[in-house]
């Protein structure tokens, strides 16, 4: 009886072996970790990819054949890497290259993270033209943005001057069937600072999304005297 009564006890305090092995078996698969989020460490092949295409950029005919005959052999990682290390650098024709190449690789699967890096770096650069042919390719591949990659790419276009397409980008956003959430929009209003009436059309969604926050609004002469902020000019 005591031997019955204390195998009861087990059976009541450890989880089943099966439920173990289910635990173990969820966590296994579980989605890992983007490729665009993992650090890129550029191996010696990747390395000497880098340098050759930037010194034969400006040779089509030899930069071309390198692409074919180097780029074409590089290692995932590597091709992560370089192109990584191309939109640090600011390098937009090469970047772009190394966009497309990636996107005919067999491994390649659409990437939120992917996406939003070259975005990035095409805001920063003041390319339209190419980030618009960059979101029709997200857009074909049904590639869908969270709410703060969205509030961080349209921060990024206005911290760029481009305010028009910085609320192209926004009308995207408050399409998006994804919950809204008060902190991207919060970053879009404050790099909406210079742009006032912009900053009222958000600002009117902001009070429709969240009634019960406050929204800070800077003194109105903030941006007087020709566009000059008030902090630009010291007091006599």
């Amino acid at each position: 009886m005591w031997r019955q009564g204390r195998n009861l006890l087990r059976r009541q305090f450890h989880p089943h072996i099966a439920d173990l092995r289910r635990a173990a078996s969820g966590a296994s698969s579980s989605p890992s970790l983007s490729i665009w989020r993992r650090r890129k460490e550029m191996g010696k092949e990747g390395l000497m990819v880098a340098k050759e295409l930037k010194r034969l950029h400006c040779h089509p005919m030899r930069f071309e054949r390198f692409m074919k005959t180097h780029v074409s052999r590089l290692l995932k990682s590597d091709l992560v890497a370089v192109l990584a290390e191309f939109q640090r650098q600011n390098l937009v024709s090469l970047s772009l290259k190394l966009y497309d190449v990636v996107r005919k690789e067999i491994w390649y699967r659409p990437d939120m993270f992917f996406y939003r890096d070259m975005l990035m770096m095409l805001a920063r650069n003041k390319k339209v033209d190419e980030a618009r042919v960059v979101w029709n390719d997200l857009k074909g591949e049904e590639v869908h943005f969270d709410q703060h990659t969205f509030g961080d790419l349209i921060r990024a276009f206005l911290d760029s001057g481009l305010p028009d397409e910085a609320m192209w980008i926004y009308n995207e956003m408050r399409t998006s069937p994804d919950r809204p959430l008060s902190l991207p929009y919060r970053v879009i209003l404050k790099g909406l600072i210079p742009y006032p009436e912009m900053r009222e059309k958000v600002k009117d969604d902001f009070v429709d999304l969240f009634p019960d926050m406050f929204v800070y609004d800077p003194p109105e002469d903030l941006f007087s005297d020709e566009g000059h902020s008030v902090t630009d000019f010291e007091e006599d």
